[in-house]
């Protein structure tokens, strides 16, 4: 038998026979390798692990440390859902079933609705497949059978995929008798590879996320290389459900969505209106302080302004129905950026002008398709923390690393400690589907790389993930609960400021383009005011508590001097409430600590003679005696700091 060489990761070259598998090759490097292998590559290519190779070849083996490997395992799990539930329900068709960044997914075509109890069985179908160590088959079809045998399977939606996505031959993988998908793969050897899975939730999709296409039923699921890591996802997941934004929201009486008014659209009931008015508040006061000019702009344009920003047509789907009014067609707007724009371009700038820093809480509308909506993370009204700078080439890296500076600032304030960072780069023009010269993409991308250095900022450099108009970086946030929130951008704009044909007078006595800049600190002030409903699970910091403290008298021969009480920290600044119902003094402490109140003060005949109160904290239980100036100075200090202890 003929032999082939391979080279190893390391250098390191082996001979072994042709038609060998990666396996072979991870077996011979060391039994614990083989047993964690997931897949391999071969000359930079995934691999399945049992495909022969059939020439000299780079092979790396893909073990469970190896990032690659865990979205192969959750693809190959997202099959064994599919056969599981072929299995059990031969008449339904199958959609797609990729892996997610949490787990996979697998849509399915099934007039009668799946059940919990479904789910339930399909999972136990699952698991005994898994213990049959069934082999993930792959094979090669030609692209004219395949065709053929889907649609006599009736698998319509399948035949759509390989008529867009195949060339004149396609791989397909077979799981058990009844399942077969066209697939590019790879996938694990076999079933009994897979150790850890949990089906999740059924959903309702449509057929390639278009509205107008079939309705699918789509069952989430997700999986582990080991049922200690799976443990403690499902306990985090429950987690989560005890902070949903949505559920505290109406517990803690903080927002509504009304069914009149329509999806979306986001109602701040007064105590969701303080938080929202603090939010506001704290980051208007750092536009000024650090010297950006607070503009105020309409809700609605002309459509001849989106189309010369390039909107009208290239964002119309996500834009609201146009409105003729008197002298023109018009348009509720998605974005600030053009608005400025216009500011700027109002009157003539000089160099000694620039940079210029225009910033707004400006609120947007943008028409989200009522399957994505999602409480206050995903809406079709809300209010940015926009911000646009103008500047020259040389002031540029300053302005980036002042971004950046403020970006992490919102973290701190708010009590987030760890974040990551992401910098999203171009293709080098390859494409053809980027704005700009190269000259402008190699100085922004250096400026952005040269600010992060100067910041001592870790980012993981995103290729060919820009957006069209510039390269960007995304500061993305984790939570309370190890969780990732995508909050705060800094993208360069080639093209608006080309539309527009702004420009400023140099040095040189010449007209020249501006460099622009877009910046959204919170992202949204409705998305960001729900990540920090989720994030102290309702029960906010002292100073961003909607109520800081409540009084509870015993008896009605304290509410004098409760009333007294309340008027004197109200004096002082701190958001304080009364609750003197004809109520168990007990019965009110666990109601204020069911609303998160952080502070709950007692006054009884001994504290209204001594001018004291007996205070709670909704943490950490009784915290005795103190005289009304000790706790002022208390909880002032607590609002004035802004700290996010107790």
């Amino acid at each position: 038998m003929s032999s082939i060489f391979i080279t190893l990761p390391d250098g390191s070259k082996q001979e072994v026979s042709a038609g060998s598998s990666p396996l072979d090759v991870a077996r011979s490097i060391s039994p614990r390798v083989a047993e964690s292998a997931i897949a391999a590559k071969v000359n930079g290519e995934l691999f399945d692990l049992t495909r022969p190779l059939e020439a000299d070849a780079t092979v790396e083996i893909l073990t469970t440390r190896s990032s690659e490997a865990l979205p192969i395992y959750r693809h190959s799990t997202a099959h064994l859902l599919a056969a599981a539930v072929l299995e059990l329900f031969p008449e339904t068709r199958l959609g797609i079933g990729p892996a997610t960044d949490t787990g996979f997914y697998y849509d399915f075509q099934r007039e009668q609705p799946f059940t919990p109890e479904d789910l339930e069985a399909i999972e136990s179908r699952m698991w005994d497949l898994q213990k049959r160590d069934l082999p993930y088959e792959r094979k090669l079809t030609p692209k004219s059978e395949g065709l053929k045998k889907y649609a006599a399977m009736g698998e319509e939606l399948k035949c759509q995929l390989i008529d867009e996505k195949a060339s004149d031959e396609f791989t397909e993988y077979t799981l058990g008798d009844k399942f077969i998908d066209f697939c590019r793969g790879p996938h694990v050897p076999s079933t009994g590879k897979i150790k850890a899975f949990k089906l999740l939730s059924i959903a309702g999709a449509y057929w390639k996320g278009d509205e107008k296409n079939a309705q699918m039923q789509r069952i989430y699921g997700t999986a582990f290389f080991v049922k200690k890591e799976l443990d403690a996802y499902l306990a985090q997941i429950e987690e989560a459900k005890k902070r949903d934004h949505r559920k505290l929201g109406q517990e803690l009486d903080l927002f509504s969505i009304q069914e009149l008014a329509g999806p979306g659209l986001i109602f701040f009931h007064p105590k969701g209106g303080t938080v929202r008015r603090i939010l506001e508040d704290w980051m208007r006061d750092q536009y000024v302080k650090r010297g950006y000019s607070l503009v105020y702009t309409p809700h609605i344009a002309r459509s001849d302004l989106w189309k010369t920003s390039g909107h009208y047509n290239f964002y119309g789907e996500n834009m609201f129905k146009r409105m003729e009014l008197d002298d023109a067609e018009y348009q509720l707007k998605p974005m600030n950026c053009p608005f400025h724009i216009l500011i700027y371009r109002n009157k003539l700038h000089s160099y000694r002008d620039l940079p210029v820093r225009l910033g707004e809480l400006g609120t947007v509308y943008r028409y989200e398709r009522s399957g994505v909506m999602h409480g206050l993370l995903r809406v079709r009204g809300f209010t940015q923390d926009d911000a646009h700078i103008f500047c020259t080439p040389e002031q540029i890296e300053d302005e980036v690393v002042s971004c950046l500076e403020f970006a992490e600032d919102v973290l701190h304030t708010y009590g987030f400690d760890k974040y990551e960072a992401e910098l999203s780069t171009w293709d080098g023009g390859a494409s053809g589907k980027y704005d700009g010269t190269p000259d402008q993409w190699q100085l922004a991308e250096n400026a952005l790389h040269k600010a992060t250095d100067r910041l001592g900022m870790k980012v993981k450099v995103m290729p060919d993930e820009a957006a069209f108009y510039g390269p960007k970086i995304d500061v993305k946030l984790v939570d309370a609960i190890g969780r990732l929130w995508q909050l705060s951008t800094v993208q360069f704009d080639f093209t608006l400021p080309r539309r527009f044909g702004l420009e400023y007078i140099a040095e040189d006595g010449k007209a020249h383009q501006p460099l622009m800049v877009h910046r959204a600190l919170y992202g949204s002030v409705e998305r960001f005011f729900g990540i920090l409903i989720e994030h102290y699970a309702g029960a906010f910091p002292v100073w961003l508590a909607p109520i800081q403290a409540t009084v509870l008298p015993i008896t009605d021969r304290q509410i004098e001097y409760a009333k007294a009480l309340v008027a004197r920290l109200k004096d002082a600044g701190i958001r304080v409430t009364m609750d003197d119902r004809k109520e168990k003094v007990n019965l009110k402490i666990r109601e204020a600590q069911l609303q998160k109140i952080p502070y709950m003060l007692v006054v009884g005949d001994r504290e209204a003679a001594a001018g004291t109160v007996a205070v709670r904290n909704r943490k950490h239980g009784d915290q005795g005696s103190a005289s009304v100036d000790e706790f002022i100075a208390k909880v002032s200090e607590q609002i004035s700091t802004r700290t996010t202890s107790e």
